[in-house]
């Protein structure tokens, strides 16, 4: 299946097929190593909350101030 494929299906037919990927990935035994960055972004984020100094958003909050698109954008070029 390809870009061109997906463009062309209903959006039912989209969540059917996220269905089915999720499902292969939950009950799939291999190992997916999490990327170096995780791992610095978590000690960062751990450190911050050890300190007092970590800030908790809504998802609501977040959506106003469309930061969310920036870390998906930066989710998907793999960015820090």
């Amino acid at each position: 299946m390809n870009i061109v494929e997906i463009k062309q299906m209903n959006t039912v037919e989209r969540l059917k097929i996220m269905e089915a990927v999720w499902d292969f990935l939950l009950y799939d035994e291999s190992e997916i190593e999490s990327p170096e960055w995780h791992g610095s972004i978590f000690s960062d984020r751990k450190r911050k909350i050890e300190e007092g100094r970590a800030e908790f958003v809504s998802i609501r909050a977040l959506r106003r101030t469309g930061h969310e698109n920036q870390r998906y954008s930066c989710f998907k070029r793999g960015c820090k």
